[in-house]
């Protein structure tokens, strides 16, 4: 570990530690410990833990001004991330930066939902059509858990089955995106296209160490799609109108997300799109305020049971953190 860091890490300690202690009745030192032992972290050795512990307690005091500030419609919280920096996790967990190209991905139809009137409210998990939250641990791979979050539910709406697919199969062997370097949803659906189908998740487990494809696995198919669609960009209506028919793929910012903890979010976020989940949903809460239901891939200990709603319907025209900007949904 770098000397400058350790010193960085000192600095937290020595001028953070009366403050916590006094305030909250316990030091950075014993709640780091705590967390440790919560979340099962080991590290290196005893620079490493003391750069962890300079960080934790700087993301603790941001959690704590968050939280006294009030006022918001969200929550936020320490959770699993807490000993990453803002640059560390999403490096780590936002990596769906993979910019589109005007390459032709077989499997392309039109966009099906424009002359419709959707209900004022879904949820899809209350249908039975939505899976188990997953987690893509240290791998960016949300596009792909974004990809087979939507073909599991369209698989249970269109044949009544619900089963969990392989991100594995996606993550090995779809060279239309770049594995734990990200990729795109509805590259995905084009790759299964041309694959024939994807096989289960109990045939072909999560391994974001294995890179290597395994053909026979890629060949069992359990669920094929026929084509996708493109929802037509920065018009929340019209992907309001899909995710009433089916859970849809979307790309988002999550910049601002590493410690939501639940309610509404409203920002701040950008429309630098550089994580991807599924919408599942869309409401209105007691005051009015309507929002998106979207299932993430970062395990349940992360937000609201895994899941976040963003506010909907709002002034720009991309969507809250440009979640209007980039959808797609597979067609069975």
């Amino acid at each position: 570990m770098d000397c400058a860091l350790k010193i960085v890490a000192l600095l937290f300690l020595v001028y953070g530690w009366w403050g916590w202690q006094t305030t909250l009745g316990s030091t950075p030192v014993d709640m780091f410990e705590q967390w440790i032992a919560q979340h099962g972290r080991a590290y290196e050795d005893k620079a490493e833990k003391l750069y962890r512990l300079g960080v934790f307690t700087r993301n603790m005091e941001h959690v704590n001004a968050f939280l006294q500030a009030g006022g918001r419609s969200y929550t936020i919280g320490l959770n699993r991330f807490a000993d990453l920096t803002k640059e560390e996790f999403l490096s780590t967990y936002a990596t769906g930066r993979m910019r589109p190209s005007d390459a032709s991905y077989p499997g392309l139809q039109p966009f099906r939902y424009v002359n419709m009137t959707a209900p004022s409210s879904i949820d899809w998990r209350n249908k039975g059509a939505v899976t188990p939250v997953k987690d893509q641990t240290t791998c960016g791979a949300c596009w792909a858990f974004s990809a087979v979050a939507s073909m599991e539910s369209i698989n249970k709406i269109a044949k009544g089955s619900l089963i969990p697919l392989s991100e594995q199969q996606l993550l090995a062997c779809d060279d239309n995106d770049n594995g734990c370097s990200g990729g795109l949803h509805y590259h995905a659906f084009s790759y299964v296209v041309s694959n024939g189908g994807i096989t289960t998740e109990a045939n072909y487990p999560y391994h974001p160490n294995v890179s290597t494809c395994n053909s026979t696995k890629q060949s069992d198919h359990a669920v094929s799609i026929t084509g996708y669609g493109i929802v037509p960009t920065n018009d929340e209506k019209l992907l309001m109108n899909a995710v009433a028919n089916q859970p849809v793929s979307v790309s988002i910012d999550a910049s601002e997300l590493q410690f939501y903890a639940g309610g509404i979010f409203d920002g701040p976020c950008d429309t630098y799109l550089n994580h991807e989940a599924a919408l599942v949903g869309y409401g209105t809460d007691e005051n009015g305020t309507a929002y998106w239901i979207a299932k993430n891939s970062w395990g349940t200990s992360w937000g609201d049971h895994g899941y976040i709603l963003l506010k909907k319907d709002v002034a720009q025209k991309e969507g809250l953190c440009g979640v209007a900007i980039r959808a797609s949904y597979p067609i069975i």
